[in-house]
């Protein structure tokens, strides 16, 4: 079954009662539904509804935290439930869903993709779960769980830290989006600087289409000056309200680290607690109800395609399905083809786009060094003097304040100039993607009204950036003994001319250096992104291919048998389409 598998499982840590009022009908339906598709051979959708099962008859319900990377998502749950629990990090940390319910103790256990759990300490977490030591998850771990006795959780509440939208590693936003059926509600986590960026809103759209409940909350509120929390606030709230055609909730402004560190203002902390347990005690059993009505309907409608895929290859001549089969591999090597043909034409459209942003570049230094170098003259005059490497330092970090305050917020227009151009040149290949799933939609391949049309036009870049501001520290604070003596001696010749011309010529470095990165970084996510939209339309049309191909195998084994068993098989699917229509 395409599609994430969840980590639940049928056992209950922490001896709380196994149903809540309710749950049994909407539990014993799921049941019913793993059973009809272990009739079916269709394990993997057998074990989602068991385990969705489990969790609805325990009224477990799933808070997932989203949004960017470095948005402080795990910090801000560590703090939520009082425990250091989940790995925090500089760098991207999460590989994995890691999801945090109640337990009497605190441990973890992770699931490993053979279905295998493994019991493991919560200090060991951080071995099957960070981007450090399981980088892209090549130690195949499905998903973590971690125990923890946190009277938030109590009732039912899971919390859930997805890996970051957007992470320089590539399995990790997909995992995430994969992750979104399984949502009853969610914590949206967003900075101040900046605020909600185009990745992340698209993320909050597809949530906020599913859960009515989206919790917003600002994080990192100590680092950012109130006037810039309360722009950020009004920009999110105006941006998603929007988006979501509704009127969004509160925006709850904190620092997660003070909050570990039990240091700082409060802020609104208290709101946020007040918001969960309010949405434990007015929402929880509610969001239980919903969740197993959808996971019902998406499982059942996954058997009912896999039912008609056997069906019509039963009532359909051996030779009759290879010949689609063929000739679905004809179209997608037709499509390979294509796609080689139209990736010189990208290449060239990624040379002109390439050219409109060098002179982009171009002219936003000109007008850029002009205005810093005005700024730095006139704020020299302020720079206390003294000693001279504090003078040195002093002017070095003026230089990279200047270069920062310039180069970041021509970021945003320079991404969003480039998802433009991206999405012009990407058009031609979306349009080929779904020419070709049309053309095998009018070849009578009844597999393709069971697909989605997964190749949208208005999908921009499908990789995060990665700029970074480059300070230069080396540069700006020279370890050598010699320079620092120099330093000394200079302002008692009156030399410390000497120190403001390099840190004037430092400032010249810092821009050309940055402006450089933002364009390379808008190229290079054009590139990439490229490649992932081809590996995109290459896995859609293959995956085609697979489900007849298997359906295949199916109807020639019962064929081997004579008519009669084709004849009862048909009858077994008719039934069991009939019991699936009844749950549903």
């Amino acid at each position: 079954m395409p599609g994430y598998r969840s980590s639940l499982t049928v056992q209950d840590d922490d001896g709380r009662p196994s149903e809540i009022p309710g749950s049994v009908d909407g539990a014993s339906r799921l049941l019913r539904l793993a059973d009809l598709a272990r009739q079916l051979q269709a394990e993997p959708i057998a074990e989602e509804a068991r385990e969705l099962a489990a969790r609805v008859s325990e009224g477990r319900f799933y808070v997932a935290c989203v949004g960017q990377f470095k948005r402080g998502k795990s910090t801000l749950l560590n703090a939520l439930v009082g425990h250091d629990i989940v790995p925090t990090g500089f760098i991207p940390v999460t590989a994995v869903p890691t999801v945090i319910r109640f337990g009497n103790k605190l441990h973890a256990r992770v699931r490993m993709r053979d279905g295998s759990w493994r019991d493991i300490a919560t200090t060991e977490l951080k071995e099957y779960v960070t981007e450090e030591l399981n980088p892209e998850n090549k130690k195949g771990v499905d998903g973590a769980e971690a125990f923890v006795p946190s009277p938030l959780l109590s009732s039912g509440m899971c919390f859930v830290d997805t890996p970051g939208l957007g992470s320089v590693f590539t399995g990790n936003t997909a995992t995430t989006q994969a992750f979104i059926p399984h949502i009853d509600a969610a914590l949206v986590v967003v900075g101040a600087d900046p605020p909600i960026a185009g990745e992340e809103l698209a993320l909050v759209e597809a949530v906020g289409k599913q859960v009515q409940d989206l919790i917003l909350v600002i994080n990192k509120a100590d680092r950012t000056s109130d006037a810039e929390r309360s722009a950020a606030v009004s920009f999110t709230r105006g941006v998603l309200e929007k988006r979501l055609h509704r009127p969004m909730t509160e925006v709850f402004e904190v620092s997660a680290i003070e909050r570990m560190e039990n240091r700082g203002p409060l802020r609104d902390w208290g709101k946020l607690l007040a918001r969960l347990h309010h949405l434990d005690d007015e929402s929880g059993r509610s969001l239980v109800r919903a969740a197993c009505e959808r996971g019902l309907q998406r499982l059942n409608e996954q058997l009912v395609a896999v039912i008609s895929e056997d069906r019509d290859a039963l009532q359909r001549p051996i030779e009759a399905s290879k010949r689609r089969i063929e000739l679905m591999k004809r179209t997608i090597n037709e499509a390979e083809r294509s796609m080689r043909e139209l990736g010189f034409l990208f290449m060239a459209e990624q040379q002109r786009i390439s050219d409109l942003f060098g002179e982009r570049h171009r002219q936003f230094f000109h007008i850029a060094w002009a205005e810093s170098e005005k700024e730095f003259d006139e704020a020299l005059p302020s720079v206390s003097r003294g000693f001279g490497p504090e003078y040195r330092r002093r002017t070095m970090r003026l230089a990279q304040e200047i270069a920062r305050r310039k180069v970041m917020p021509w970021l945003k227009p320079e991404q969003e100039e480039g998802e433009r151009q991206y999405r012009a040149a990407a058009t031609r290949f979306v349009e080929m993607g779904n020419n070709f799933l049309k053309k095998l939609a009018d070849a009578g391949l009844s597999e393709l009204t069971r697909m989605p049309n997964a190749l949208d036009p208005e999908k921009g870049f499908r990789v995060r950036s990665r700029f970074t501001f480059e300070d230069f520290i080396t540069i700006a604070s020279p370890p050598s003994p010699l320079r620092w003596l120099a330093d000394v001696f200079l302002p008692l010749v009156g030399a410390r001319k000497v120190i403001t011309n390099e840190a004037r010529e430092f400032l010249k470095h810092l821009l050309e250096t940055n402006i450089s990165r933002v364009q390379y970084d808008v190229l290079n996510r054009i590139e990439d992104s490229r490649g992932r939209l081809e590996a995109e339309i290459r896995k859609l049309l293959h995956e085609i291919s697979r489900i007849a191909e298997q359906a295949l195998d199916r109807a020639r084994k019962v064929k081997e048998d004579g008519a009669p068993a084709v004849l009862l098989a048909i009858d077994r699917l008719d039934q069991l389409e009939q019991a699936l229509s009844t749950l549903a």
